[in-house]
């Protein structure tokens, strides 16, 4: 007897198209990595103030690009979600996330004084 049962693909998650861009991106920066170390020297740091500063900026950067990937996947998840309730809520949280993200990245710099006055750097 033929099997007559049809085989049901599904398409790519969104987070599974987001690892993969994320994945890229990181495959493509470590690839210009060394040419633009080229002729960079090593400035070295000399006070608490400069390094509280780089981590701020570090961090900061760090959460708008993780804020701006969870709103492309949430809202790849909303279009992808074809009106099933759930998916479009799963896809609203994801939105609300990212707006998260964006919030704490922009309240960063507060975060950062307060933390300047608890060590004593003005």
């Amino acid at each position: 007897m033929l099997n007559t049962r049809r085989r049901h693909t599904r398409p790519l998650a969104p987070t599974t198209i987001g690892f993969i861009l994320i994945l890229t991106l990181l495959a493509l920066a470590g690839d210009a990595a060394p040419a633009l170390a080229q002729g960079i020297e090593d400035p070295g740091v000399s006070d608490l103030d400069t390094v509280i500063t780089n981590i701020r900026n570090w961090i900061v950067g760090l959460l708008v690009v993780l804020a701006t990937l969870l709103l492309t996947i949430g809202g790849l998840r909303y279009l992808l979600a074809g009106g099933d309730p759930g998916e479009v809520n799963k896809a609203k949280d994801t939105l609300k996330y990212a707006a998260l993200g964006y919030l704490v990245a922009v309240l960063a710099p507060i975060l950062v004084q307060i933390l300047r006055g608890f060590v004593g750097v003005s």
